[in-house]
Order: C-alpha cells, then sequence, then structure tokens
C-alpha cells in the first residue's frame, strides 16, 4: 500500500489541551495564553520518492520550520517553541507520521495522520497530549 502524500496547505479548524501541552514544556504562563489564541496554518511538501519533507507552521506571531527527511535523526531547533534543542526522527508507523524527539522532556513527540482532507496532529510530552486537526485548503 502506498504512503499518502501530504503535500498541501492546512488551516487549523480546532485544538484541545494545547495550553496543557504547553505548560509541560514550561513554556510561560503569558506565551502560553498567546499561541493559545493562533489559528495555525502548515504549508507542507512531501517528496514521496526521496522521504524529504518540509512542514512550515505559519502564524501571525511566529513561523516555526522543520526540513528532514524521513527515517534520519536531525538535530532539531525548538528555540521558537520553548528554547530546546533535542535529537529527532520522523518516520512512518503504518500510514501515520511518528515524530520522536529525544531531549530534555520525556516522551516528546508528535504524530500526523490524514483522513481525507483532513489532518490530524497529536502532539506528546511528559505524559501531556494535545491534538490540533487542520482542513486542506482547496
Amino acid at each position: 500500500m502506498a504512503k499518502p502524500n501530504y503535500t498541501g496547505v492546512y488551516h487549523m479548524v480546532s485544538q484541545d489541551n494545547f495550553e496543557g501541552y504547553l505548560a509541560a514544556l514550561d513554556v510561560n504562563y503569558a506565551l502560553r495564553k498567546v499561541v493559545c489564541l493562533l489559528k495555525p496554518s502548515k504549508q507542507i511538501e512531501h517528496d514521496v520518492n526521496t522521504g524529504n519533507m518540509k512542514i512550515k507552521t505559519v502564524t501571525t506571531f511566529k513561523n516555526f520550520d522543520m526540513d528532514f527527511t524521513l527515517g534520519k535523526e536531525f538535530t532539531e531547533d525548538l528555540g521558537p517553541v520553548d528554547g530546546r534543542k533535542c535529537q529527532t526522527t520522523v518516520d512512518w508507523e503504518g500510514d501515520k507520521l511518528l515524530c520522536v524527539q529525544r531531549g530534555e522532556k520525556e516522551e516528546r513527540g508528535w504524530t500526523h495522520w490524514l483522513e481525507g482532507n483532513t489532518l490530524h496532529l497529536e502532539l506528546r510530552a511528559q505524559g501531556v497530549t494535545a491534538k490540533q486537526v487542520f482542513k486542506k485548503a482547496e
């Protein structure tokens, strides 16, 4: 079975427990409140032949870029999120993208999956889980 192609622009439609996730990352209270008001978009470029991916999260406050190859560990600078760096690997788990971020925080990472034109994101850190849902732009 072919893996899904994540290429596209997606706009956030809902989120759940994002403030709890940010608190688990020790993001300060004022910044958590601001970030939880944002409605980010994700611009994803996915080359299914090489496994190269670029995920750009765009907000009116700050943007965050990830550029990686599936299955290859890289050093991720999470400065825009919580000021940390970690060793990150993103790879397939079935037809989902599973990200493991090794560093100061335990159990940190995320999972992306597609259901039709809906992109799901589950974020994890320190035993806390947050969820975001995005709709693909037409």
